[in-house]
This record gives structure tokens, C-alpha cells and sequence, in this order.
């Protein structure tokens, strides 16, 4: 498969080759959807607690007269019933946790970045190096001439330490490395910006067959 390949003035300077199995490797949306939940739970803290009557203090006591009040009968002031009281059921500290097999979340990730791909929204830069100590303002006039919309990600492999420290003042602009990158945050991006040197390091990462490791179950059988 064969990427237009740009600079940072939004020029097409030529076609770069990638790896089919990482950049046109078949939709999968249910797996995707499948991972991208499994990290969203994940990143859940799962703390919420409300106290049952059993924990409320108070209450040891009846409040009022069985009969001749005219109003219900009541046994406690931690009812759920009363305000103050217990909750019937309400939340406990519980993990949210979904395992999501190492394989899955490969696979997940190269149908989404193939899915950028064809549909045109992937975008591939020569490089990210300015002449000066770059600004806010020159890397936003950069995805600009990109055609480059936020929600946008920004894989800057080999880019200057400067361009993930201006990237921080563009809201809705996320930068990180090849190596980190996710299904959630392709996903979550409207286009992706990859650097050359971030497509070879996807294409090391992800790129061929991975055979699965046997366990000793399996060997001995």
C-alpha cells in the first residue's frame, strides 16, 4: 500500500510505501469496540460506596409510637424510607476490570489505524523539524496547512522534544509515541499525524505474523 506523503507546509512531496498488514488489514468493529470498551473500564476507579442502614449511625431507638400517632409505623430513623437513612442499593467498591488478550488489542489497533487509512483520514509528514524552538502558534499554522481537525492525534516520533511541549496548549491535540499508541485514542481522534519514522516504528511493532507461545499444558499433550 502506497501513502501520500507530505511536509509540514501541507505539500505532497510523493507516495511512501507501508505495510499492508498494518495499514489495510480488515475492518473489525466488533473487536474494536470490544477493546476500546475494555479500556474504558479499565480505566474506571470503581471506589463509589454508599452506606447500607447497617452502617448508618443512629437509629437505636424507635422514633415514635406504634399506634394513636396517625402516621406509619416506624422502627428506625435509618430506614431508606427517611431522609438521612440507609441506601437500599446503592453503589459498593467493586473492579471494573475486562481482560484483553495482548493479541486482541494488536489486532484492534491495526484494523482502526487501517480504518484511518482508507477513508483518507491518516496523514504522513516527512518530519516535524523547525528551524527555531517551535511555537504554539507555528504548530497550529502547521496542522492547518494540514487540513488537520481537532480531535487530532499526533504520533511524533523523532520530532524535537519542543513539538510535544507546544502541542500541550491545543486543546483536543494529543501527542504521543508509536509504542503507546491505542484503539481508544485512534477512535477518539477525528485525523492522525504520523511522522515517517512513528509509520516505521508501527510497522516494527505490529507488522508480521505473531505466533502464539505454547504453554507446557499444550507441549506435554
Amino acid at each position: 500500500m502506497r501513502i501520500w506523503l507530505k511536509n509540514m507546509n501541507g505539500d505532497s512531496i510523493g507516495r511512501v510505501d507501508v505495510r499492508d498488514d498494518v495499514f489495510d488489514a480488515p475492518a473489525n468493529p466488533a473487536l474494536v469496540h470490544q477493546v476500546v470498551v475494555g479500556q474504558l473500564a479499565n480505566a474506571r476507579q470503581g471506589t463509589a460506596n454508599a452506606r447500607t442502614r447497617a452502617e448508618v449511625s443512629g437509629g437505636g431507638r424507635k422514633p415514635r409510637p406504634q399506634k394513636h400517632t396517625g402516621m406509619a409505623r416506624a422502627g428506625t430513623i435509618r430506614s431508606p424510607l427517611w431522609v438521612g437513612g440507609g441506601v437500599a442499593f446503592g453503589p459498593k467498591p467493586r473492579s471494573y476490570r475486562q481482560r484483553t488478550p495482548k493479541r486482541m488489542r494488536r489486532m484492534a489497533l491495526v484494523s482502526a489505524l487501517s480504518d484511518k487509512a482508507r477513508e483518507g483520514s491518516l496523514v504522513v509528514v516527512d518530519s516535524l523539524e523547525f528551524e527555531e524552538e517551535v511555537k504554539t502558534r507555528e504548530l497550529a499554522a502547521m496542522l492547518i496547512d494540514l487540513d488537520v481537525q481537532v480531535p487530532a492525534l499526533l504520533v511524533a516520533d523523532g520530532a524535537h522534544p519542543t513539538v510535544v511541549r507546544a502541542s500541550r496548549n491545543i486543546q483536543r491535540l494529543k501527542t504521543l509515541p508509536a509504542d503507546l499508541l491505542s484503539a481508544l485514542d485512534l477512535v477518539n481522534s477525528a485525523k492522525v499525524v504520523m511522522t515517517v519514522e512513528a509509520v516505521r516504528k508501527a510497522e516494527e511493532l505490529w507488522g508480521g505474523v505473531r505466533k502464539r507461545r505454547r504453554t507446557s499444558g499444550s507441549a506435554a499433550a
